[in-house]
């Protein structure tokens, strides 16, 4: 099973890598500026959505795998984490390139700072 893991998580990453290796070469060979800028901005948010959702999975696996003699709530942390993650930090990534809302959670913590 953990096998699996490894060659769908591999195959997976590959082919993500690559296809973002070809959007970034397309990308830079746009000449305008604001555009690249735009286009790199979608990337970052598609990037960091892929990311929320391979970094628990890729521990939730090993856990699974190597963790036997762990705490059954170290498990269940796990699942709940891998589980809950990505569903809440999702719109977060795709939201934050919003200038009004970029611009409210830089006021919010701002604020906490001055505190």
């Amino acid at each position: 099973g953990f096998m699996v893991v490894i060659f769908t998580l591999g195959l997976d990453a590959l082919l993500i890598l690559m296809s973002y290796v070809l959007i970034l070469k397309t990308v830079l060979g746009i000449a305008s500026r604001g555009e690249r800028l735009t286009t790199l901005s979608t990337c970052l948010s598609h990037m960091s959505a892929v990311f929320l959702f391979y970094v628990p999975f890729i521990g939730a696996s090993m856990i699974h795998r190597y963790g036997e003699h762990l705490s059954p709530v170290v498990h269940m942390l796990m699942a709940n984490i891998y589980l809950l993650l990505p569903a809440v930090l999702n719109p977060i990534a795709y939201s934050v390139k919003t200038k009004q809302i970029r611009r409210r959670i830089i006021q919010v913590f701002q604020r906490r700072k001055n505190r």
